[in-house]
């Protein structure tokens, strides 16, 4: 079944696309380029540069090899410009391949990094271009902010050490860089519309400033954390549109019985024993029992089969080689996940480090985000660090209060064991076990409140009605007792005010607002069918094709709203 669009004809769409979130993408280009020019636009470093392999054989290929009549653009030039540009920088500085000195006597890790032996040598980037990017393109993010969206540039943040820690010349070089790609990008294909399924990584950051200050619908995914529900966010997710804000507050003045469907589903929640949203159903977010060592050395064996692909019979290790910011690194991956997969073993049996929860206890819960996660890099950059946050709620709990910690089930293992070592010797902090529940609803029934940077225990909170503190701007921030922190000296105010809340009526506009917005975008399930398509496991069935026409009214509903104005104050 072809898709067709009433509203887009003959107009120039440009996809943004990053590996499996531009599957489906694919499908929608090949549609819509029955009636309009479309184009899309890598934008990951080693899906654009490398050779064809497994790991971009169903992306960027699909649209190079099955698509022709779709312009393609990827970053694959401005990659080696970047490599280059260090190149010329390091030699000329007289700093080694990895950026220390060369020949000095003390070597490593004394402080040596990125100081110049020539101090007269000037930095790759221009800093008179960069201060015009921060003069004219810093409406949502400052150049320092947009430079936290991605993991490329914010080791320092991570635990993933297959990527490397930057330095100052990188990170601004590689900023501008992007922003002249996206300028020729644009200035090239000259788009009526921009559409997206995500908000992670640096190029995307650039192009919502470009886009907005040009006037270009930019459309990509906010997520409603009510079932499938999605809707399109104008600011790539930065914050809340105001266009979402209204439908909000018109959605307040209607009475209980004018929301039937919304206040029984919420109803229906606070009865249920099991509140874990389906859209994680099968995903590492409801995992709670131990892998077998069989199972975990499969899954090493099947990763180490993808890398001797990528680096060997598709020749991409040379390519790596040259720059450990672009391009991941095979071996401290291979050892990042068999580790942390080791540990995962240890972590969801008593161990320790985490404790069993103490009944009758006076708690506010803290679960705990997969880091890097673009919900938190992006929506709240300045929350990053969650030892720190941990340390800051911690100082504003009532006497005989406890903090309890979760770990995320997707983040057990990959975080350094002496974090919840710190963590637990906070005297007031539980790290607790993650599987004591197998969902999330007692953790939240039995606590004063819910503290996460702008976790979904947040919204489920709301709904439950119980009182939560978040530090980013998410849409569910709106609904009732769900308070948006600026700063730590908030915090005190914040807990001791934390108890239940007569939420249902505000949920529930909620809820009306997000399906007015929106459409039931099963985002995961497009990418697994694409998939399955792609490698010819399966034909393109109707349901498939039924979800690919969801997709497409989420757009369109996004569209309609740009062209009646709604989107910018």
């Amino acid at each position: 079944m072809k898709l067709k669009s009433s509203l887009f004809k003959n107009k120039r769409i440009l996809f943004v696309c990053r590996e499996t979130y531009g599957k489906p993408l694919w499908f929608l280009a090949r549609d819509l380029s029955e009636d309009n020019e479309v184009a899309a636009f890598y934008i990951m470093s080693s899906e654009s540069r490398f050779n064809k392999c497994y790991y971009n054989e169903h992306t960027i290929f699909e649209f190079k090899e099955h698509l022709p009549r779709c312009r393609l653009y990827d970053v694959s030039d401005i990659c080696d410009e970047f490599v280059e540009g260090m190149d010329r920088f390091r030699k000329e500085a007289g700093l080694g391949k990895d950026g220390y000195r060369k020949h000095t006597f003390f070597g490593r890790g004394l402080g040596l990094k990125d100081r110049p032996v020539n101090k007269n040598v000037k930095p790759p980037y221009d800093p008179e271009f960069l201060k015009t990017i921060e003069r004219e393109y810093s409406n949502f993010k400052t150049p320092g902010m947009q430079l936290m969206s991605s993991q490329e540039n914010t080791k320092h943040y991570h635990y993933r050490d297959y990527w490397a820690v930057t330095s100052d010349e990188e990170n601004w070089y590689w900023l501008q860089l992007n922003y002249e790609k996206v300028f020729r990008v644009l200035d090239d294909f000259k788009p009526d519309v921009i559409m997206d399924l995500d908000n992670a990584e640096l190029q995307r950051t650039v192009l919502c400033e470009v886009a907005w200050k040009r006037r270009i619908p930019y459309m990509t995914i906010e997520y409603g954390k009510y079932g499938y529900w999605k809707y399109p966010s104008f600011q790539n997710a930065f914050d809340i549109d105001p266009y979402f804000r209204r439908i909000y507050e018109e959605k307040l003045t209607l009475s209980d019985e004018e929301m039937p469907e919304s206040v029984a589903y919420i109803k229906d929640f606070r009865e249920k024993n099991d509140i874990m949203n389906p859209e994680f159903a099968g995903s590492v977010t409801v995992q709670y029992e131990r892998d077998s060592l069989l199972w975990i050395l499969r899954v090493m064996r099947g990763k180490w089969n993808y890398f001797y692909d990528q680096d060997v019979r598709a020749g991409n290790l040379p390519v790596k080689k040259r720059s450990n910011m672009l391009y991941a690194r095979t071996w401290p991956y291979l050892r990042h996940y068999y580790n942390a997969m080791m540990r995962k073993r240890r972590f969801l049996i008593p161990n320790d480090l985490f404790e069993d929860p103490v009944e009758g206890e006076t708690y506010v819960y803290m679960p705990l985000h997969l880091i890097p996660e673009s919900s938190v890099f992006v929506k709240a950059s300045y929350y990053v660090d969650e030892l720190n946050l941990i340390e800051q709620v911690s100082k504003a709990l009532p006497p005989g209060w406890k903090l309890y910690v979760k770990e995320h089930q997707a983040m057990l293992g990959e975080r350094d064991p002496e974090f919840y070592k710190k963590a637990g010797e906070i005297a007031n902090v539980r790290v607790v076990q993650v599987n004591y529940y197998k969902d999330p609803k007692p953790w939240i029934l039995k606590a004063k409140g819910v503290v996460t940077i702008t976790g979904t225990a947040a919204y489920e909170a709301a709904l439950l009605g119980k009182k939560s503190v978040v530090f980013g701007k998410v849409p569910f921030s709106l609904i009732e007792g769900v308070r948006v922190v600026s700063s730590f000296g908030e915090l005190e105010d914040a807990v001791r005010d934390f108890g239940p809340v007569d939420s249902l009526h505000s949920a529930a506009a909620y809820l009306e607002a997000v399906k007015e917005a929106g459409a039931e975008v099963r985002i995961f399930e497009l990418m697994d069918g694409a998939e399955e398509i792609f490698a010819g496991k399966t034909e393109e069935t109707e349901e498939f094709d039924l979800m690919l026409a969801e997709l497409l009214k989420f757009y369109e509903k996004g569209y309609e709203r740009w062209l009646n104005g709604e989107v910018r104050e």
